[in-house]
């Protein structure tokens, strides 16, 4: 008789022994290890414009921190990820610790490529979810599109879809009068 065996959950401390300099990106969710080559160009341009609009409305108005992967975020032992971009606010600026950032952030962005659209819409979502992210953002480079998700409770719902062909506008409230043009973040 054949007994299964079951497998353990990776914690952060697994996490640290992974190595640094290999060019790949590592995450844990909820305790499995997913590796992803570094992003494509136009991905690190998108992350770049998203910083570039957000990022002085942070800065003038000192309201939080903005960060740009890679930058590890503790949710869990076994929930180690690395948003494309976060936002805390000062409120909750006491997860910001000297070597990583161990809480949910305010809001994530996460940018998808083919091999991360699943665990990007699927998995990091449930946890997000899960940890109480307020806001996130899931940037679609191939469709020119962004899906906004924003916590009603205990949940993340979509609000909206903004796409590039027809246009509109990104807003947040964590960025009240801050207007982005859906063409300025694939420009």
């Amino acid at each position: 008789m054949a007994v299964a065996t079951p497998s353990k959950k990776l914690t952060y401390e697994d996490y640290l022994l992974l190595p640094e300099d290999d060019g790949l990106h590592y995450e844990i969710i909820d305790g499995e290890l997913f590796v992803n080559a570094a992003p494509i160009p136009r991905h690190q341009r998108i992350s770049g414009n998203l910083h570039l609009l957000i990022g002085p409305y942070v800065r003038d108005r000192e309201c939080g921190e903005l960060y740009y992967a890679p930058v590890d975020v503790l949710l869990s032992t076994h929930d180690v990820l690395e948003p494309d971009l976060l936002y805390i606010t000062n409120e909750h600026a006491a997860i910001l610790k000297e070597k990583n950032v161990q809480g949910a952030p305010d809001f994530v962005i996460e940018i998808l490529s083919d091999s991360t659209r699943r665990k990007d819409e699927v998995l990091k979502l449930k946890r997000y979810e899960l940890f109480g992210v307020a806001e996130y953002w899931i940037i679609d480079p191939k469709r020119n599109r962004v899906k906004v998700y924003r916590r009603r409770g205990d949940r993340l719902k979509a609000v909206e879809t903004v796409s590039a062909e027809t246009g509109g506008t990104l807003t947040s409230p964590f960025f009240p009068g801050l207007v982005i043009d859906v063409r300025a973040v694939f420009a």
